[in-house]
């Protein structure tokens, strides 16, 4: 364990991550669910994230199919990151408990408002298995998952849970609140979520940088390399979760697809979650400015090579 005083600025943006908690607190039952069922006569994930709209050879029952299977995923996807994520910023916390106090009530809240999140995607998970045909497989273990991405370096697991934070904020701003079609409840589960990853993501940045001013040139490339292995190991699960995903679709559609339609579809999937899970994240120009100002241009490019190979059959669409 070590410790690191905080500036006068780090310590007002821990303070100020405090008062936004205890501002934006909600409750799962009182303030989100709020005695409601998911509606599956609508969309779940809107079409900006989906890709659905890319493909227009599926019919309004299909498309929202495709979109409903999207948004559980998304769900799960969420819950499955945040038992690392909650695991990462127990152990931050012990490096302030001995120093500066409203870094570590910030943390703590964080560890908090991380747990209440992964219940609430359990919860959406019921309703979605209970109102959905059976058949759904999400084979993600989050304790595996956690242990996996915890043995990198700490520089690593931070930059990576900055991307996450960062793509879903931008996710609600971007395509879910401005979509008055999708099903409400779910639409509330991401905006009640967005109201606390905004603190998150500050938070991340603060710990991040604070890891960063403690590494050698030698240990920052080695975390660099340890990000790219981290963005290749989540690559691996979209593409497991999508060819699970469309397999379900599959025996679900209201039509028959040839052959060379699924293998479009089989594209969407995978496209659609580059782009959510990664590459939304990666390009957003917060992250691009605070990965810019921690690693040189060698490191830089690396990790723009190593991202290369998923971009090209997403950028025709953004």
């Amino acid at each position: 364990m070590y410790e690191q005083t905080t500036t006068d600025r780090e310590h007002e943006r821990y303070a100020r991550c405090i008062a936004a908690s205890k501002r934006v607190r909600w409750d799962i039952d009182e303030d989100v669910i709020r005695g409601r069922q998911l509606d599956f006569g609508r969309d779940f994930l809107p079409e900006g994230l989906s890709q659905v709209s890319k493909r227009n050879f599926l019919g309004p029952h299909d498309r929202r199919l495709v979109s409903q299977i999207q948004g559980r995923t998304y769900a799960n996807m969420l819950g499955l990151v945040e038992r690392y994520i909650n695991a990462k910023v127990i152990e931050a916390q012990s490096q302030h408990v001995m120093a500066d106090q409203v870094a570590l009530e910030a943390l703590v809240r964080f560890s908090d408002e991380e747990l209440k999140h992964q219940e609430l995607f359990r919860r959406i998970e019921k309703m979605a298995a209970e109102g959905m045909p059976p058949g759904y497989r999400f084979d993600a273990d989050p304790n595996a998952v956690a242990e996996a991405v915890l043995s990198h370096s700490s520089w690593s697991v931070l930059g990576l849970t900055l991307v996450i934070e960062l793509f879903t904020q931008a996710h609600y701003r971007e395509s879910i609140d401005a979509d008055r079609e999708i099903c409400p409840l779910f639409k509330d589960v991401f905006l009640y979520h967005w109201r606390e990853e905004s603190q998150h993501a500050i938070l991340d940045e603060l710990e991040w940088r604070r890891e960063d001013g403690r590494l050698s040139e030698a240990m920052r490339h080695r975390g660099v390399e340890d990000l790219i292995s981290l963005v290749r190991a989540v690559d691996g699960i979209l593409q497991q979760q999508a060819a699970a995903d469309v397999t379900y679709f599959l025996a679900n559609a209201s039509a028959a697809y040839t052959g060379e339609e699924c293998g479009r579809l089989e594209a969407l999937f995978i496209e659609a979650y580059r782009w959510q899970y990664i590459l939304s994240g990666t390009s957003l120009e917060r992250f691009q400015r605070t990965l810019g100002s921690m690693v040189d241009a060698s490191d830089l490019s690396m990790i723009q090579e190593a991202l290369a190979p998923l971009a090209p059959a997403v950028a025709a669409t953004h």
